[in-house]
């Protein structure tokens, strides 16, 4: 009996894996279901191979077990899946042999065994960018293992512009040192303290300061690239679609909200977060009051043809950021002739890249890497 409630209720996490998750606390579980698989189709096979001697409920537990197995096992398979086109499809986007370059020419979108790699940590400095003494704001600098002036990655958090800081993921951050990019994390302003465009302002900081001390932390200063997370992929958006700083060469956006004003008009699940009242804590208040506001807040109204060549990575079971938001940003580049990938991950929700490792960690992290690569050569 015991074996039957277990295998019953693994079939009902493993719903996770490819359905959106209803509550918070079923997003956390889901982002450990689908980018942590192995853990999953381990415990169901062990409960499924030691209870063959069992008789009562067998059929039962096994119909669980083998379903449950089954649904875990998904987002490996699916990834290959995915894999299996991601090269032709980003050279189809940025150009022939733009998949074949990086810090490893060989390296496969997915790999099983970096199921269970260890990323190496870089050692980083931490650094006062700004000189603002009532709100100093910090950058933690992770050098490239490669000699000489470096291209320089700038990376801004997620966290709903409430929360989060620069220690926040910080596998990719020594993933791309050890590939040859310098990486500057930052922390900026923060709601419901400071509104937009208060961040993007710390992001012009944040390059007046990295071009100052060039020779120093050996930048190029030719070859930036932004990238942000959640709520920091749109301030790295609007930064770069408004504020195009001279030597940025790209934006990638991890699942981020492109669109201010149909985000606020289509809220998330309340279950989730409550998306309207942290868009009123960032932007200051409702749609109703101030929609120009809410507007400008939007990169998507600022694609030009002249916006820098843009990644957006995204997971079609997000809960806490649609993927209508990428899917709107990707039709509007492709109306103004902007290079640019979508990256879709089937499986995937918000945060999936907590495992670097996982199926969509390494997808992501392997399309981060060639983007970089081929707008900075």
């Amino acid at each position: 009996m015991i074996r039957l409630i277990l295998l019953v209720l693994f079939f009902l996490i493993s719903l996770l894996a490819v359905f959106e998750a209803p509550a918070y606390y079923l997003w956390l579980l889901a982002v450990i279901v689908t980018e942590f698989p192995l853990i999953f189709i381990t415990v169901v096979a062990f409960l499924l191979v030691t209870g063959i001697w069992l008789h009562k409920y067998q059929m039962a537990s096994n119909i669980f077990g083998i379903l449950a197995l089954i649904l875990f096992c998904s987002p490996i398979v699916r990834s290959y899946l995915v894999a299996s086109t991601l090269k032709q499809n980003f050279a189809a986007a940025f150009g022939a042999g733009s998949a074949n370059i990086g810090s490893n020419n060989l390296q496969k979108p997915l790999n099983f065994s970096n199921f269970f790699k260890k990323i190496p940590a870089i050692h980083y400095k931490t650094i006062t960018y700004n000189t603002d003494k009532n709100a100093p704001l910090s950058l933690d600098f992770y050098p490239s293992v490669v000699g000489g002036k470096r291209p320089c990655v700038v990376v801004v958090h997620g966290g709903s512009w409430s929360s989060g800081d620069s220690k926040q993921l910080p596998e990719l951050n020594s993933y791309l040192a050890s590939a040859g990019y310098n990486v500057a994390a930052i922390n900026y302003r923060m709601s419901p303290q400071y509104k937009t465009p208060a961040p993007v302002e710390d992001i012009k900081e944040v390059f007046a300061y990295l071009k100052n001390h060039t020779n120093e932390l050996r930048i190029d200063t030719s070859n930036f690239v932004l990238l942000g997370r959640s709520a920091g992929a749109q301030i790295a958006l609007l930064s770069a679609y408004t504020h195009p700083e001279p030597g940025l060469k790209g934006v990638v956006d991890f699942y981020g909200p492109a669109d201010m004003v149909w985000g606020y008009s289509v809220p998330s699940n309340p279950l989730i977060m409550d998306s309207r009242l942290v868009m009123r804590n960032y932007i200051g208040g409702t749609y109703d009051k101030m929609p120009q506001k809410y507007a400008d807040s939007s990169p998507i109204e600022f694609v030009n043809k002249q916006t820098v060549p843009t990644l957006i990575i995204h997971g079609d079971n997000d809960v806490l950021v649609s993927p209508i938001h990428s899917l709107k940003l990707n039709e509007k580049l492709k109306q103004n002739n902007i290079k640019h990938y979508l990256l879709r991950l089937p499986w995937a929700t918000h945060g999936f890249d907590y495992n670097i490792n996982g199926p969509s960690g390494q997808l992501s992290t392997y399309v981060v890497e060639r983007f970089i690569s081929t707008v900075t050569r």
